[in-house]
């Protein structure tokens, strides 16, 4: 009678022992199963940087394009009206030896004739065209000259000025910085998100950046989708943007 006794409580105290380390089982299988989802768990933001920049120097292209019944009376014509164009910038102030200039191009001079109740091209004579180019860190040079480049043009001169391309030199050493600045407020965005659920941005797993954009002043992107970004070249004040986009784990 005593030996079923003590078998039977042996037998409890064993079943008791096993209950406790299933359940202690239970408790560390579990907390590792959380654990491990919530690792698997993660949050994608986008974070923005933008700051204000300026041009630092400019590039300006004038083009000469004059027609002559001959190849040779073209190519006079153009040196003729390159002369001018070289007096005009040194007057504003452009060194001759900094001006850029491109090799004179020939081709067919055609005009619209109308022959036989119909229109058609007509071949007269021929055409010549180059290109002069100033690049200056003096913008204010730049604009005056842009200006007073009317006159030429009232003077009959064969002429057209391009508008003036307002340059920024240390775009890569703006984008570095633009793209700290953008995956810090990403962190930040992130950290907003999931604090609410008491759950912390863990470390980073992937992160891409999106387009670099170069903006006039009170310009945004809302709505527009340019892969690359944009380089406006027609304002001195812009502003450079960057976004990037990171997925963090959640821990």
């Amino acid at each position: 009678m005593n030996e079923n006794k003590s078998f039977f409580n042996a037998m409890t105290i064993l079943g008791i022992l096993l209950a406790i380390g299933m359940a202690g089982a239970a408790f560390i299988l579990g907390t590792q199963a959380k654990r491990a989802v919530i690792g698997q768990q993660s949050i994608t933001v986008k974070g923005l940087a933008e700051k204000p920049i300026k041009a630092d120097r400019a590039e300006w292209t004038i083009h000469i394009a004059v027609s002559n019944s001959t190849q040779s009376g073209a190519l006079v014509a153009a040196a003729d009206t390159r002369a001018v164009v070289e007096a005009f910038l040194v007057k504003q102030g452009f060194a001759k030896e900094s001006l850029s200039v491109d090799v004179e191009t020939l081709q067919p001079h055609y005009v619209d004739d109308y022959i036989n109740d119909r229109y058609r091209q007509v071949q007269k004579g021929y055409e010549a065209h180059q290109n002069l180019r100033v690049v200056s860190k003096d913008l204010g040079k730049i604009t005056a000259a842009n200006k007073a480049f009317l006159q030429l043009r009232a003077d009959n001169h064969p002429v057209e000025a391009y508008p003036p391309n307002y340059l920024v030199g240390n775009l890569e050493e703006i984008k570095m910085s633009l793209i700290a600045e953008a995956t810090k407020n990403a962190r930040t965005r992130a950290t907003e998100f999931v604090k609410q659920d008491g759950a912390k941005v863990g470390v980073m797993k992937s992160a891409r950046q999106g387009a670099f954009y170069i903006l006039p002043v009170g310009r945004n992107t809302d709505g527009e989708n340019h892969y690359g970004g944009v380089y406006d070249k027609s304002t001195i004040d812009k502003v450079a943007r960057v976004v990037v986009t990171i997925v963090y784990n959640i821990e």
